[in-house]
């Protein structure tokens, strides 16, 4: 499994940052995957068409749950971009690789990659991209820590932002991965591509890969064509440039949580509609907002996000 997790480690001609991308950190978010496989394939290419261009750093694309992406499920026993508490990492570092099952192993497989890395290359900064999809269609969006260099990196990727959601949330790539953790300048961004199934969510995750490198060294603006940037803007055009967390809907076990069909990420929803409805009845909403990841999955603990419009 160790190395079938790795889908791509290149290391350009020049020093540089050491970007992380993963995909399929949910086992059935297979456009980050994809994603990565072709981009591993351009950057073997890229040398040979284009002799000016160089790689500064090293590329490592990594597969977050093999396991629950083998079986096309969200998750096996537990949601892994929950996944990164404090506990966990705790008892994944204190237990055998060999005693540990589901979403643990998962998690002590990714780190000693990672770890790894680091102490071969010795990178100064190191950028964890985490790609997603959603099961809903709508816009594109990133969402970023408060550091300043996670939303310039965001902002670069010409998507929505959306600021307060690891208020909403714990356990992700964004918590976890950061400087505290590893000793080495971190910065996570994770960038939301499009709907599970869609062919473009392949082409925007590209796009982002690519314009991360742009923006963090690792390639020469010169060497990014324009139409990445093409791409991500007209999927985001309309869409707010800047939104904050309002609150999100937790479904217990046993709910029978069901969304009203045909939600879309971004789309506006009034106070008092009803949105979606579980063991109790019907959900309304609680105000005026947008309705970001409404849940048409089986799997999964976060029923819909509300957020709004930020003025910037």
């Amino acid at each position: 499994m160790h190395s079938e997790r790795i889908i791509s480690k290149y290391t350009g001609t020049n020093p540089g940052p050491l970007l992380i991308v993963f995909g399929g950190m949910h086992g059935n978010e297979p456009a980050g995957i994809k994603a990565i496989e072709l981009m591993a394939k351009m950057l073997i290419v890229e040398p040979i068409t284009n002799p000016e261009f160089r790689y500064n750093g090293t590329f490592l694309g990594i597969i977050g749950n093999l396991q629950a992406y083998h079986k096309n499920q969200r998750f096996i026993k537990q949601d892994l971009n929950r996944s990164f508490t404090e506990e966990n990492i705790k008892r994944v570092d204190n237990t055998p690789e060999s005693e540990l099952q589901d979403e643990l192993l998962e998690i002590k497989q990714i780190l000693k990659i990672v770890r790894e890395t680091i102490e071969e290359v010795k990178p100064e900064k190191v950028i964890v991209l985490d790609l997603h999809t959603t099961s809903s269609y709508g816009g594109i969006f990133t969402i970023t820590t408060d550091d300043p260099e996670s939303i310039r990196i965001a902002v670069e990727l010409h998507a929505p932002v959306i600021k307060g959601m690891l208020k909403g949330i714990k356990g992700t790539t964004l918590h976890f991965f950061n400087s505290e953790n590893f000793g080495v300048n971190m910065i996570p961004v994770t960038f939301e591509s499009g709907q599970h199934d869609e062919t473009l969510s392949i082409n925007r995750a590209i796009a982002a890969i690519t314009n991360c490198m742009r923006t963090i060294g690792s390639v020469s603006p010169e060497h990014v064509e324009n139409q990445h940037d093409t791409l991500l803007i007209e999927h985001s055009k309309h869409l707010p440039k800047v939104s904050e967390l309002i609150s999100k809907h937790n479904i217990n076990k046993g709910d029978n949580f069901s969304m009203i069909p045909n939600y879309k990420n971004f789309q506006k929803i009034r106070s008092g509609e009803i949105i979606a409805r579980d063991n109790e009845g019907p959900i309304e909403a609680p105000e005026d907002a947008l309705l970001l990841m409404p849940l048409y999955q089986s799997q999964g603990e976060d029923g819909f996000f509300l957020i709004k419009k930020l003025e910037y």
